[in-house]
């Protein structure tokens, strides 16, 4: 499993239009995900204090795209990231959450199996 961080308002959009495609598609060229143990760094790192954010739990298995797993910026650390559009079939489980200092995941026990 990898994990997407995205708006409520671009996911409710996606399932409108039948695909998840993120800004960062067309500017990167790649949409970032994570692995559960990468997630609390991200959100402290880049999420920190929104509270109209949504964890998108996606089954690598059933993406269409290619997935690269990669350190693009000298981290120390590979991150899985989507070449593509991604297919809504392959998003198991959306969770909400709010990225205080806390972090607080309604599903947190699944996130890290």
């Amino acid at each position: 499993m990898i994990i997407h961080i995205t708006s409520k308002e671009r996911w409710s959009s996606a399932r409108e239009e039948g695909y998840y495609v993120p800004s960062t598609l067309s500017e990167q060229g790649y949409i970032n995900c994570s692995r559960p143990p990468q997630l609390i760094e991200v959100i402290a790192r880049v999420f920190q204090g929104r509270e109209d954010l949504l964890l998108l739990c996606i089954d690598e298995e059933k993406v269409e795209a290619d997935i690269v797993y990669e350190d693009l910026y000298d981290s120390g650390e590979k991150y899985p990231h989507i070449y593509g559009a991604l297919n809504l079939d392959a998003v198991m489980e959306v969770c909400d959450f709010i990225a205080d200092e806390k972090v607080h995941l309604t599903s947190w026990d699944k996130m890290l199996e």
